[in-house]
């Protein structure tokens, strides 16, 4: 199978790098564009093999998958200059949330899926969120995901809850590292310790905690109740984030939701869907 990257900025070249270290895919089957050439140039140096393509049409006509690793609103240009090129029996797979699948369905002849990646893909973990478009057939939905389980544990979805489980596969690890950067600066700030060994013990305590609540059979509140001890130093501490977040994930939710509806209404425009004017 020959599987193509459009675009290999951040989370294009992460989830490139990902399958080729895994070993789910080799370099000599990956085909990749951006609009930077040199980004895919630098791929090729590092994982000699990779074939780089001069235009997206070139990555879309090699390929019996493509992924297609643009902002929402690089979207309609893409799809434009690549329609032409494909055949029914090729995928795309968007990894962009607010684009939708009745959006890329509109515009191609092909097959359409939509995945939400994670950074953890990078250790080979993490989820991924997979929806599938009305054209993919069972054994199109199994190669995906068997393509996919070397670096992730994918997961089906329904395409309306993307942002909801996003923000927890995809934003999470950004907003729990900020809470651990803040976390950790004022201990240093306090205590003078090394920023890089409490940094390591953090990282065993995160990497510990996801294990519990994913093989040891905890939810996060019997995982609280099973550390604190009443009137010690973790419920003193609990008191104090309870009374100092009181409302701040729904403050958090609404910010997240508000900033999807308002690409996806671009995207509807761009498309001609419900938010077109």
């Amino acid at each position: 199978m020959k599987v193509g990257f459009i675009g290999t900025g951040s989370m294009g070249s992460l989830l490139l790098e990902a399958l080729i270290d895994s070993g789910s895919l080799a370099p000599n089957q990956v085909y990749a564009s951006n609009r930077t050439p040199e980004k895919v140039i630098r791929l090729q140096q590092r994982h000699p093999g990779l074939h780089v393509c001069t235009s997206n049409a070139e990555t879309a006509h090699n390929s019996d998958l493509i992924f297609l690793c643009v902002k929402p609103l690089q979207f309609k240009a893409i799809l434009d200059e690549i329609g032409s090129t494909l055949r029914p029996d090729q995928m795309v797979v968007s990894i962009t949330s607010p684009v939708q699948i009745h959006h890329l369905e509109s515009a191609l002849c092909c097959k359409v899926a939509k995945i939400i990646p994670s950074v953890a893909h990078r250790v080979q973990s993490g989820v991924c969120l997979c929806m599938y478009g009305s054209r993919i057939k069972e054994e199109d939905r199994q190669l995906i995901e068997h393509l996919l389980s070397p670096i992730s544990k994918p997961i089906l979805i329904d395409e309306s809850f993307v942002r909801i489980t996003s923000d927890l596969s995809s934003c999470g690890p950004a907003f729990l590292s900020f809470f651990l950067d803040q976390w950790i600066n004022a201990a240093v700030e306090t205590t003078g310790m090394d920023r890089g060994e409490l940094t390591w013990i953090a990282g065993e305590m995160l990497l510990g905690t996801g294990k519990l609540l994913t093989q040891g059979g905890f939810t996060p509140h019997e995982l609280q109740k099973r550390v604190t001890v009443p009137g010690g130093i973790t419920a003193e501490a609990l008191a104090l984030l309870d009374s100092s977040l009181t409302g701040v994930f729904h403050r958090l939710i609404a910010t997240t939701h508000g900033k999807y509806k308002e690409d996806l209404e671009k995207c509807d425009a761009q498309f001609g869907g419900p938010g077109a004017d």
